[in-house]
């Protein structure tokens, strides 16, 4: 690739404009909420309660990075939430295989992140290579998985993980805990990998316009199964974080994962017919979600209401996303 078709490929001023004024929307709205739970619920700002609030947000950001991928090239995955419970099996199995410690939590590891990638793969190669709507073939593999995983299992949950990985799930490194560590971690190559690198630069030409990308002599097709399979990797690793914290594998894990990876993308500004978004933005919408979730818990909001709200917050976002859409394409043409 020639220094000016990447020069090309970079965001214009106005992309990185509009991206930055996204992030700091959503920043705003993040430190007005937590303000607000500061103020009206008993114990929010306690310091156990704020690492409870990393602790839980940790699973969400870590699917979500990886959904930022799969979103910026105007892709979607409904199966996440399927396949962390069947890598988290498949890990478990292995984990409790009676192989030594050591070596039974690196193949462990080793086979989530492998299987999750596999997957991902598979979603987008028949996605790309079939010309299918991603849309439908995770819809299948949601189905697929979740079968695979209870007859893998007979329905049943791994417990006795080995006592070292659940004891990595509740330890702390510099006082945050260690599992969001891993999530920061993620968020931080993430950002490098799509601001920083030419296949980023790619990542975001695609979702911008894929026709032109390709006319320019470039294998769109390649880079799009890429992303699928970083998805399906962070995936992976969501089922090892997944069994550290609460010391079980378990077939009916993930419920619902996928539209919660989904909200935290969208609330953090990125469109869904792609070329738009970051995952710094992707952080911040996870712990928008996370901090709405437990201060309402705290105010003693039921479950079915803090639903209602969640799911409010989320059409806000959309249409908020539109209308700032709509102004930068005024702006543009003016």
């Amino acid at each position: 690739m020639t220094a000016t078709t990447v020069d090309r490929l970079r965001p214009s001023s106005n992309a990185l404009a509009s991206k930055v004024l996204g992030e700091a929307g959503i920043g705003v709205a993040l430190v007005a909420l937590t303000a607000f739970f500061l103020l009206f619920a008993e114990h929010f700002g306690t310091t156990q309660n704020l690492r409870d609030i990393m602790t839980q947000i940790t699973l969400n950001t870590i699917l979500a990075v990886g959904m930022t991928f799969v979103i910026l090239v105007g892709g979607i995955d409904l199966s996440v939430g399927s396949v962390i419970a069947l890598c988290a099996v498949v890990s478990g199995t292995v984990m409790t295989s009676g192989l030594p410690v050591g070596a039974a939590i690196a193949l462990g590891v080793l086979l989530s992140i492998g299987i999750g990638a596999l997957v991902g793969f598979i979603n987008g190669f028949i996605t790309e290579f079939w010309v299918v709507p991603s849309f439908i073939i995770t819809l299948g593999m949601l189905y697929a998985a979740r079968g695979a995983a209870q007859e893998l299992t007979d329905g049943q949950t791994i417990y006795d993980l080995p006592p070292a990985l659940t004891r990595f799930g509740i330890a702390t490194l510099a006082g945050l805990p260690a599992v969001f560590v891993i999530a920061l971690l993620l968020v931080a190559l993430a950002w490098f990998v799509l601001s920083r690198t030419v296949f980023g630069r790619m990542v975001y030409a695609i979702g911008n316009n894929e026709e032109a990308v390709r006319l320019s002599g470039h294998h769109t097709g390649r880079v799009k199964v890429a992303c699928f399979v970083i998805g399906g990797a962070t995936v992976g690793i969501a089922g090892v974080i997944y069994m550290a914290r609460l010391g079980v594998a378990s077939p009916i894990l993930g419920s619902g994962y996928e539209l919660n990876a989904i909200a935290a993308v969208v609330i953090g500004g990125a469109s869904l017919t792609g070329g738009r978004g970051s995952v710094i933005g992707t952080l911040l919408g996870a712990c928008l979600l996370g901090v709405l979730s437990n201060g309402l818990l705290l105010m003693g909001v039921s479950d079915f209401q803090r639903t209602i709200i969640t799911g409010g917050v989320i059409i806000v976002a959309v249409v908020l996303d539109a209308y700032r859409r709509r102004l930068s394409l005024r702006l543009s043409a003016g």
